[in-house]
């Protein structure tokens, strides 16, 4: 492989977006007063997405620096904790390598106008829609990166998240009943006219919620686009991101998140419509190896993985309507929200299916 080939293989920011600018010199000054050497202006660039926390790189002569901070205006930190992501990731780092070094939490919101924290890039490959322009793998090859991420997460899985120090990230048990409470809570605060009541869903949810099969760090927003991948080596995961939504819960709810999220290469124009990484490439385990897999290395048994898989989907079409509720309430007029609902309603229908299929 050439430098040349390596390099656009390595994900990198754009242009700031407008009205998201971001002061560097008073950055700059506060690294320099917590003891950070810095040489030079640096480079300042953005990268996308921006629904969550703004993410934007630093680049020194002497240092390249990611920058995390809330979006403008928000109002409830609890959904934008730069506190808690900086500290899970900075007890996770000693015990899970993955993780980037921890470089700095700023909590003075007169610096730039908010708290933020700052972290050492880790360099390489991002897979979003699709894998990077130029970068081809045999079946071989994607069924290795497949395992590699499935592994990963279950090497997170096995932290021993009290020596650690994390023992007060999460509520302890009863994770998976608080979680169908609340997911069915904010189902029916943000439905619309136009959308299902999922009264049926809700239910059996509720009536099919098992006792937590174990407690352990759980990153709860595993996709291949909050990974890194080795530019060498694009089957082999360097880094984890985004940790913005991690704490203590139950492993298989994890799993079922994740894989409402999985689009496979036979699923319907609906499920690729939502196709957000390259999981249908030839080679990718299905939905049903991933969850065979996980449970033989693990050896977790569930006792109904369809509760699992239910859960991922009404989950997603909780989140789809919630975004969808802000463009019908004209909160954003993003176009891209516009068709939403019916997304919301497909996951409801999906659900329901699985709910028949399962009492057969």
């Amino acid at each position: 492989m050439t430098a040349a080939s390596e390099s656009a293989r390595i994900d990198r920011g754009g242009q700031v977006r407008q009205g998201e600018e971001l002061d560097a010199a008073a950055v700059t000054a506060w690294l320099q007063a917590q003891g950070v050497e810095l040489h030079g202006t640096p480079k300042v660039t953005q990268y996308a997405g921006g629904a969550s926390n703004w993410t934007y790189r630093l680049e020194y002569e002497n240092r390249d620096l990611i920058l995390r901070r809330p979006p403008s205006g928000t109002k409830a930190k609890s959904a934008h904790d730069m506190n808690r992501e900086y500290a899970v990731q900075k007890a996770l780092k000693p015990v899970y390598p993955a993780v980037a070094n921890m470089v700095g939490l700023c909590r003075d919101e007169t610096v730039i106008g908010c708290e933020f924290y700052v972290m050492d890039r880790i360099v390489g490959m991002i897979p979003r829609k699709n894998l990077p322009a130029g970068v081809t793998l045999t079946p071989e090859q994607t069924r290795r990166l497949c395992e590699n991420v499935f592994d990963k997460l279950i090497e997170l899985h096995r932290v021993d998240w009290k020596a650690a120090g994390l023992d007060k990230l999460g509520k302890g048990s009863g994770y998976c009943r608080r979680q169908i409470d609340g997911w069915c809570d904010r189902w029916e605060k943000a439905r619309t006219w136009n959308v299902m009541r999922g009264a049926d869903v809700m239910r059996w949810l509720k009536a099919n919620t098992p006792d937590d099969v174990a407690t352990c760090v759980i990153h709860n927003d595993w996709r291949l686009d909050n990974l890194v991948f080795d530019p060498n080596d694009p089957t082999r995961v360097i880094g984890v991101l985004d940790w913005e939504m991690a704490t203590l819960g139950d492993p298989l709810m994890e799993l079922g998140t994740t894989l409402a999220y999985w689009s496979q290469a036979d699923d319907d124009r609906f499920i690729k419509s939502m196709r957000r990484q390259p999981s249908h490439l030839p080679g990718m385990m299905t939905r049903r190896e991933i969850v065979d897999y996980y449970c033989a290395r693990t050896g977790l048994k569930p006792q109904n993985w369809t509760f699992y898989e239910v859960y991922g989907l009404f989950r997603l079409a909780v989140i789809i309507q919630q975004i969808y509720y802000r463009y019908h309430h004209k909160q954003t007029r993003n176009p891209a929200f516009k068709q939403f609902w019916l997304l919301a309603n497909y996951l409801i229908w999906r659900s329901r299916r699985l709910m028949r299929q399962s009492r057969r």
